[in-house]
């Protein structure tokens, strides 16, 4: 596949007046679910063989799209009302087109996502477990041999992605992580210029995540019949069930996720921090933390300053219209999953930026459309995986890069548990002279759970 092919479709015809994105010219024609028609009507009866780890939603979601590049063989979870199918999200058939049945049709169905790592005939895995279980799954599943999708945020800790590294360099292998809005065609774009200097010297970053839920205490329960309660809670603490903190309301818990500062914040942080090109070296934050007995731990409100090299500084809140404002010296753009907007972005009808000049990644397919919007951004995002799959090149999302957007999350959920300023050195991994912080590195894990390479 050549890496660099012209595009046939104008900047013009990418832009409204309004300098919003339209979105039937980022798009294939047909509407929402277009895009993966293919792999609904027929899948590949050639092609890598495919494993699914954690299906109740995202890991449905991208195995459907998968399924456009190999055979879905096999899914795994740990939740029998899952595997069985019942349990699986509606709004995965809302967003793909594809039922359920229609995603598993002919796979196995396994409670020990283990059974998938065993199959040779399985070559690349796709992990949507919740985030705890990300980097343990990773690690496991490219040192067995298979090539590895794995959603955002890569990582629980910092510590988790410094032994992914250490696994990646001892295998080889290709690992794609789900931040998809890098395949966005808005997002991609609006990075491109901030990189191309069309607003002047970048100073000054604000970026909306939404705000954290807020709950509890919670009263526990028995375990639901079929759901392998010791096992979903892994590396974490083994407490009585609680519903709460099981499924969607995971990501509020910090002994699993880390609240909208780890989800929205693995895309949007990860926007960001590609435009500025560095790593921050300070975070200040301003937060309230909950205290509540079995309930949510995650910020209820934050604020917070991250303070990058060459002056460059970027606020993050969980109020504000959700998406990232880029200030330069000589202009602004905004980019959320909606629209760009900017002087700068009017200015492409006149003064385009083609595809063929970005900068920011080496080997795009500059055949495949351009798309916006989660699905068919994630139909981009898994087209170029298995593009480096077969070419073994580095993803656009690669681990090295996620790693480090997902600790710039985790610096800033660490400053607003510790509620005081950090300081950062992104060489050494480590924070500056702060035994108290470096306390947040990594964090106790439960015997037969560690995560190491």
């Amino acid at each position: 596949m050549p890496q660099q092919q012209r595009s046939g479709v104008s900047r013009r015809q990418m832009l409204h007046a309004s300098t919003t994105f339209a979105t039937a010219a980022l798009v294939q024609a047909g509407g929402p679910h277009a895009a993966l028609r293919p792999a609904a009507a027929a899948a590949p009866t050639t092609g890598p063989g495919l494993g699914v780890i954690g299906c109740r939603y995202q890991g449905s979601v991208i195995a459907a799209v998968a399924k456009a590049h190999g055979r879905l063989l096999a899914m795994a979870d740990v939740d029998a009302a899952v595997r069985d199918l019942s349990a699986i999200d509606g709004s995965v058939e809302k967003q793909t087109g594809m039922s359920p049945a229609a995603i598993y049709e002919g796979a196995a169905r396994h409670e020990d996502y283990r059974r998938l790592l065993d199959d040779p005939r399985i070559e690349v895995i796709l992990i949507g477990a919740p985030d705890h279980w990300h980097a343990r799954m990773l690690i496991d599943a490219i040192e067995a041999g298979k090539d590895v999708y794995v959603e955002k945020p890569l990582t629980l800790t910092i510590d988790e992605g410094k032994e992914i590294r250490k696994a990646i360099a001892a295998t080889g292998r290709i690992v794609q992580v789900g931040s998809w809005q890098r395949s966005d065609h808005r997002f991609r774009t609006a990075v491109e210029m901030v990189r191309a200097g069309r607003i002047g010297r970048l100073q000054r970053l604000e970026v909306a995540l939404g705000s954290n839920e807020r709950g509890g205490p919670f009263a526990t329960a028995p375990v639901p019949s079929g759901l392998n309660w010791e096992r979903w809670l892994g590396q974490a603490p083994l407490v009585p069930y609680t519903p709460e903190r099981c499924h969607y309301t995971f990501r509020w818990w910090f002994d699993y996720a880390g609240g909208k500062m780890t989800d929205h914040g693995a895309h949007h942080l990860d926007i960001a921090q590609w435009a500025i090109g560095a790593d921050p070296r300070e975070v200040i934050p301003d937060a309230e933390m909950p205290s509540v007995a079995n309930g949510y731990s995650v910020p209820t409100r934050f604020r917070v300053v991250f303070r990058y090299p060459d002056d460059v500084e970027m606020l993050v809140t969980d109020t504000g219209r959700n998406g990232i404002l880029f200030e330069g010296s000589e202009g602004r753009i905004f980019v959320n999953r909606g629209s760009v907007t900017g002087v700068a972005v009017d200015q492409l009808a006149d003064r385009p930026l083609p595809r063929d000049t970005f900068t920011l990644y080496d080997f795009d397919n500059l055949e495949r459309p351009e798309r916006a919007g989660k699905i068919e951004a994630i139909v981009n995002h898994m087209g170029n995986f298995f593009d480096c799959v077969a070419a073994r090149r580095q993803p656009i999302s690669d681990a090295e890069s996620q790693h480090r957007s997902a600790t710039t999350c985790h610096l800033g959920n660490i400053a607003c548990r510790l509620g005081r300023p950090i300081r950062w050195d992104a060489a050494a991994e480590r924070f500056v002279s702060d035994a108290e912080a470096d306390g947040f590195l990594s964090r106790p894990q439960r015997e037969g759970y560690e995560v190491r390479a």
